[in-house]
């Protein structure tokens, strides 16, 4: 039982193909199925422009922009997929470009008082483009390339126009 649990434990009021609604004591939360992970992909190409990818967000009701990102394990075949064999193939899905190597740079959580969930934070180095991007058959992705001293602005833009702005985006305001 957790510190600030008054229960027996979890308890699981829902479970889905890829969440898990959980009870203990008073706390309610969420937390990935199956052991699914996440992985968040900085993408720095031509020296200073980073790689975001916009989408639409069912739970949010609007596009969010974002740093390129997916689910490790996923996908049938894939269950055995490691940090970088999921970077490298969600970056080259979402925005075309290729990574050449994989920095993991910590795991990181984005809402511990809801969600459960967390991810891997990895630096994508040696990026070639290779295609456009975009996503799957599923997903519908635009991506951005966007020079790193125009963060500011370009945030200010999108957000201007009704985008929402994923938390992980506020680490490159903050540089500026």
């Amino acid at each position: 039982m957790s510190a600030a649990s008054d229960g027996d434990g979890p308890e699981i009021k829902y479970q889905g193909d890829f969440i898990v609604a959980v009870k203990d004591g008073r706390w309610e939360y969420v937390r990935r199925a199956r052991g699914i992970r996440a992985v968040v992909i900085e993408a720095i190409v031509e020296e200073d422009h980073l790689l975001l990818v916009e989408q639409y967000r069912i739970p949010i009701g609007r596009h969010c922009l974002e740093l390129p990102a997916g689910l490790i394990g996923d996908d049938d075949g894939g269950e055995e997929d490691t940090v970088e064999d999921a970077a490298i193939r969600e970056l080259e899905e979402e925005t075309g470009w290729r990574a050449g190597r994989i920095e993991e740079v910590g795991e990181f959580y984005s809402s511990p008082g809801m969600v459960s969930e967390s991810f891997t934070a990895v630096r994508a180095h040696d990026c070639v483009k290779v295609g456009e991007g975009g996503g799957t058959d599923s997903e519908d992705i635009t991506v951005h390339k966007v020079r790193l001293s125009d963060m500011p602005a370009f945030v200010a833009t999108k957000r201007a126009q009704g985008c929402a702005i994923d938390v992980r985006v506020m680490a490159y305001l903050l540089r500026s």
